[in-house]
Parts: C-alpha cells; structure tokens; sequence
C-alpha cells in the first residue's frame, strides 16, 4: 500500500471512530485561547479549564490582565504548574499586546512567536484554531502517534509536523490534529496501550513496536 493510501485510509477510520473533534480549551475569543494554550503546557486540558474560569473572572483581556500583580496571577494558576515562568509570560505578553497591537492578538507565526511564553506549538493552535490559518500543531501525543502509525520516523516534533504536513491534505489540518489527540485519549493512549484494541494499530502499528 501506498503512504498516500494508508493516510487516506487513517483519516477515514479517524472521521469514523471521531466525527467531531471539538476545541478541547474552553475560550472566548484569540485573547483567552492563546492564554489558554500557554497554560496547557505540561498540563492536562482538564485542569486548565478549571482553571481559566477563575483567571478570566479576573481578566478575560490583555487590558485587564497586564493590571493584575503578577504574583496574583500566579497564585490562579498554580493548578497547572509551571505557575513562575507561566505567569510571568501571561504578564509581559499583555504589556505587549496593549503596547504594540492595541490589545490584539496577532495573527502570524512571526508575531506569535515573538510573545514571551509562546512557542511554535502554542502559535500553531492559535493560528489554526483562532484565525482559522493553515497550521498542523503537533504535541507530544500526536508526535507520538504519527510515529506508531508509521507517518514519520520519529525523529522530531519538528519533523513529525513536516510529514503530517505533507502527508495530509491542508484542508484536513484543522479537523485532523484534532481528531488524533482525541483518537489518542481514547484508544491509543502512551500507557497501557493494547494495539490490538487500538483500530488504527491494529492494522498499522510499525512491526517493531508490536512486542
């Protein structure tokens, strides 16, 4: 079988076992995503939801936000660990949201990235799931599935979002990156994963991951 036919063949089990894939970050608009997603890091979707209700009753926009101590922001966002170097981010980006896009959210890879706390990944959600850009995010749970299901060797996130997005039509990007995380959750997860159980592993896991 042709790489081509097998992804064919992936995305049709995914549209089957996962026909919707909604945003799993609760949010409003660009502003409480991006915050939203600079908190996932290292941290489950779950308890970010928790979370972020609790910080946007406080500041739900770059204006409000950059007025809270920092250390005020902290103290929310313990729960989702990291909470130093997190808030310290959520608190700079403000001032620079306010100071050089009059309280918007940019909307380019360069510009995202640029933001204190925000890395290729978190842009990439951002561009894809806010602005609705072309963007293929790849977290660790679809670096790892990609490798299992043999779409890339494993190497890098970096390369594994090279292959992904090379290997799958663009306009599948938005609904495909987040149908793998859910598919992942559900039925490929990286502990006590039985690839007999697993559709996709079933038929496609690599043969050297099978014992």
């Amino acid at each position: 079988m042709k790489k081509s036919e097998k992804v064919q063949d992936i995305l049709r089990m995914l549209d089957a076992y996962i026909p919707e894939a909604p945003v799993p970050l609760h949010h409003k608009d660009t502003y409480t995503l991006l915050i939203s997603v600079l908190l996932s890091a290292q941290c489950t979707d779950e308890r970010v939801n928790k979370t972020t209700p609790l910080l946007f009753a406080r500041a739900d926009n770059p204006f409000d936000m950059a007025k809270l101590p920092v250390e005020e922001i902290r103290e929310i966002i313990k729960p989702c660990g990291l909470s130093p170097m997190k808030s310290r981010a959520i608190a700079e980006l403000s001032r620079i949201l306010i100071e050089q896009y009059n309280g918007r959210v940019p909307d380019t890879f360069e510009e995202l990235e640029a933001l204190p706390g925000v890395g290729h990944k978190t842009a990439s959600v951002v561009m894809v799931q806010g602005f609705g850009k072309p963007a293929f995010p790849v977290d660790t749970h679809i670096h790892r599935l990609a490798y299992r299901w043999g779409l890339s060797d494993g190497r890098s996130v970096e390369q594994t979002e090279k292959d992904l997005k090379r290997l799958i039509p663009q306009e599948r990007w938005a609904k495909a990156h987040l149908q793998i995380i859910y598919y992942g959750r559900k039925y490929c997860p990286a502990r006590g994963h039985k690839w007999k159980e697993c559709p996709i592993c079933a038929k496609y896991l690599r043969r050297s991951l099978r014992d």
